[in-house]
């Protein structure tokens, strides 16, 4: 209670000690002094100064327990306004206990009592506001100026624009799409090289002998089946060789190494800087460590389906090398390296994280203050928090740690589920070839467990080659794929480029047998059916671009479907989406104005209704406003398909007279646009030879070259009746002829004009030398001589090194006789 005055009790019997004066001594005032703090004015009255109510004051935030007033309530409930005085003779003090506890940051401090016993000797306690000033790190304790908020309403809706969603990738544009295609067709030609060195490095000799150690003649025998049984037991034996083989090569072969991956993209040039080797990767790099790794069967899961195709050819088995090639991606999607600390985007510090390193900051403040003030066995920092804490010496003792057990944990490798490697074996008795994989997936006979999801960031089908033992390829990649038209086209050079498919022949061609035998007649009908019983798709998106089906959603600006095309199906978009037909791509035709139809040589039949009506194409707001006024209702430009247009025949000539259009020349696009009756004669000289001859022409209008918006008419040779060809052609002989001998002329002038130069200036010469005597002459000569060795330039060769003049007459500064 306020005003309340009682005697503390007496703890052991200690007394405090009085000043000199008689009076108590400020206990409080030298603990202030100890810690470093600014004491307030003596007070010179010998009464203390009036209880301060307890409004705003530094506090320390702690949890609020159920029974315990909060932090509102303790604000809320101000000290009564009665006024407390003490004599100065005041002998009895109490010893105020305290919690030491940690200060996150400065708000409002509160008093926190420790036990029920001392509540009622805390009521008589008196203390001050007093400001705690801790010594910041860097020393500077000064408070510091309030500094001036700066409103910036850009910077904020650019980082609320930026929080919308995650950062999506940028379309590349059409250089960078180029540069891709370029460096994918590379990459996948190494990559063939590749494959190519390993499928040699299965038939060595030696790496073939190490392996055959290894299978035992009941393997042998069940691999490499007689003719006397049927085709169905000739299959069956070699089922059951592979899995014994399998089994054996499961035991026995270690992988300690990484294979090939995914190849990814670099966005930025320090990613590639930065970019380290993996530990783990691949160490087999020539034939030595290949052979070496038939002796001890260790490497990677890419070298252990090599070794177990080189252990199956050295039982006798025909087995050739598969492999998913891993190019780079030439799309925007590919993917591309993960982002390195050093070049990932700083993210924005939210609130909690400020406060929580707010909170780090300041426990490190109040840690250094309490390394700084333990010097002595008693500080004013302990007294601050309980007056008996020095006589109690805590040492923390660890804990003892228990011995963890040592054992050599397998390594661990990341790789993708899927294999890059495998082996196709051939089934003699069905003449196929069928897969087999003992590293991986430990299956055979199931060629559709190869495919990885498209999730899978270490592998993806698009290219898989297989390799026989002679060097020859082929492409099987229709017999791994599951919807090969439909995703796996998507990935493949093909549909990146409208030569892709001829390039990639192209490039098989050099792994291709001489001869074709029945055997790769056989799998080519195979593979085939294949691609023919792929079913329809299931997404929408993956009817986009598909060989086989098209959705009316997805057809371009010039493909129409043809009238009366049926639907072979419907799909939907989504499970409240309507349903969608679908279409066979053969029921797609291109559609293009009749004017494009002309250009190629055909024209619209009269009478026919359009497949569809282009709209215009808007280039700015503008230009729209204004077609809508002047064309309102306009439906755009009408297109037709082939099925509407015919061959166009031009009005033939007649009595040597060329037909021409109005601005006297004649199309020719295409060679059937000539009229009946005449011929084309693309040369320069065709129109001049006409005009020479007296012979009706027209100029030949052969396209048109576009340079930004406009274009100019390309005009190259002439149209004339057929039977002045022979007439003009000779025309054209003999102006080349012409022209050759006005060449020739010009040719021989400059000649004759040199020669006469020379001789000119060896009359100068003589001119000059004829009044010297004949050692001097010999002198010079052999002065000249020298300087010719040196390498000097000599006044005799200077005037031959002079550019001809067609129009000098001269003598090079001397009349000419």
């Amino acid at each position: 209670m306020v005003g309340k005055r009682r005697s503390a009790p007496q703890r052991g019997n200690r007394q405090r000690p009085s000043g000199a004066d008689g009076n108590e001594p400020d206990i409080y005032q030298e603990m202030l002094a100890e810690a470093g703090m600014s004491t307030p004015p003596a007070v010179s009255s010998p009464e203390r100064p009036l209880k301060k109510r307890r409004g705003v004051v530094p506090a320390v935030q702690r949890p609020t327990e159920p029974n315990e007033p909060s932090k509102a309530s303790l604000a809320t409930e101000a000290p009564k306004p009665e006024l407390k005085q003490q004599d100065d003779s005041d002998d009895e003090e109490e010893d105020a206990e305290f919690e030491d506890v940690a200060i996150p940051e400065p708000t409002v401090q509160t008093l926190e009592l420790e036990s029920d016993e001392e509540e009622d000797e805390d009521e008589d306690l008196n203390f001050e506001d007093v400001d705690l000033l801790i010594p910041l790190p860097d020393g500077d304790s000064e408070q510091q100026e309030p500094k001036e908020l700066e409103l910036n309403l850009s910077a904020q809706k650019s980082a609320m624009t930026s929080k919308q969603g995650p950062d999506r990738r940028r379309p590349i544009t059409k250089e960078e799409r180029e540069r891709r295609i370029d460096i994918h067709k590379a990459h996948l030609i190494c990559l063939m090289s590749h494959v190519a060195k390993r499928n040699h490095w299965c038939n060595d000799a030696e790496v073939q002998d190490s392996l055959r150690s290894r299978l035992t003649d009941k393997m042998i025998q069940y691999l490499t089946p007689g003719t006397n049984l049927s085709q169905f037991g000739r299959t069956e034996s070699l089922k059951n060789g592979l899995k014994f083989v399998a089994d054996m090569w499961k035991e026995q072969y270690e992988i300690t190494e990484r294979g090939m991956r995914r190849s990814l993209w670099a966005e930025e040039v320090e990613q590639l800087d930065s970019y380290v080797l993996p530990n783990d990767m691949e160490s087999c790099l020539d034939k030595s460590d290949f052979r070496e790794a038939a002796r001890t069967l260790q490497g990677s899961r890419d070298v252990g389906a090599q070794l177990y195709c080189a252990l199956l050819r050295s039982a006798g088995v025909r087995a050739r090398l598969v492999c998913s090639l891993q190019p780079l991606a030439f799309g925007s999607a590919g993917p591309t390296l993960p982002k390195t600390k050093e070049t990932a985007k700083p993210k924005s510090v939210s609130k909690a994280e400020h406060m929580l390193s707010q909170v780090a900051k300041y426990r490190e403040m109040a840690a250094a203050v309490s390394s700084t003030s333990s010097a002595g066995p008693s500080t004013a920092r302990r007294r601050l928090g309980h007056p008996n804490a020095t006589d109690y010496n805590f040492e923390p003792t660890a804990a003892p740690t228990k011995p963890r057990p040592t054992f050599s944990a397998p390594k661990q490798i990341r790789e993708s589920t899927y294999p890059i490697y495998w082996v196709e074996i051939l089934d003699v008795g069905h003449q196929k070839w069928q897969p087999t994989d003992p590293v991986v997936t430990h299956t055979f006979w199931k060629p559709k467990v190869f495919e990885p999801p498209i999730t899978d960031k270490e592998n993806c089908l698009s290219y898989v080659i297989a390799f026989n033992a002679d060097g020859t390829a082929k492409d099987v990649t229709r017999r791994y794929a599951k919807g090969y038209a439909a995703k796996t086209r998507k990935l493949r050079i093909e549909t990146a480029l409208d030569d892709g498919q001829k390039w990639w022949r192209k490039v098989m061609k050099m792994y291709k047998p001489k001869t074709t035998t029945d055997l790769d007649q056989i799998e080519d009908i195979e593979l085939s059916g294949v691609e023919a019983r792929e079913p329809m798709p299931r997404n929408v998106q993956d009817f986009k671009g598909h060989p086989v089906y098209a959705l009316e959603r997805h057809l371009r600006r010039h493909e129409v479907l043809i009238p009366g095309a049926v639907p072979s199906g419907t799909v939907a978009a989504g499970a409240r989406a309507p349903l969608e037909k679908v279409y066979r791509r053969k029921d797609v035709r291109i559609a293009r104005s009749a004017e494009k139809w002309f250009r190629l040589g055909y024209e619209v039949r009269p009478g026919e209704i359009p497949a569809k009506w282009l709209p215009k194409r808007v280039q700015n707001k503008r230009s729209r406003y204004e077609e809508e006024d002047q064309d309102e209702g306009d439906a755009g430009t009408p297109i037709y398909t082939v099925d509407q247009a015919e061959i166009y025949e031009p009005p033939p000539v007649r009595n040597g007279r060329i037909p021409k259009n109005k601005f006297g020349n004649i199309e020719v696009y295409v060679p059937s646009m000539v009229p009946k009756g005449g011929v084309h004669i693309a040369s320069e000289y065709a129109r001049r030879a006409a005009y020479a001859l007296g012979i009706d022409c027209a100029p030949a209008l052969t396209g048109f070259q576009f340079k930004g918006r406009q274009g100019t008419a390309v005009l190259n040779g002439v149209v004339i009746a057929k039977e002045f060809e022979e007439a003009i052609h000779a025309t054209i002989q003999g102006m080349l002829d012409l022209e050759q001998e006005s060449e020739d002329e010009k040719r021989r002038y400059v000649a004759l004009k040199l020669w006469r130069r020379l001789l000119m200036g060896l009359r100068i010469r003589e001119r000059i030398w004829s009044n010297v005597g004949e050692d001097e002459r010999k002198e010079a000569d052999r002065q000249a001589e020298l300087e010719a060795e040196i390498g000097a330039a000599s006044d005799e060769t200077e005037e031959f090194d002079m550019v001809v003049d067609d129009d000098d007459d001269g003598g090079g500064g001397f009349l000419v006789e």
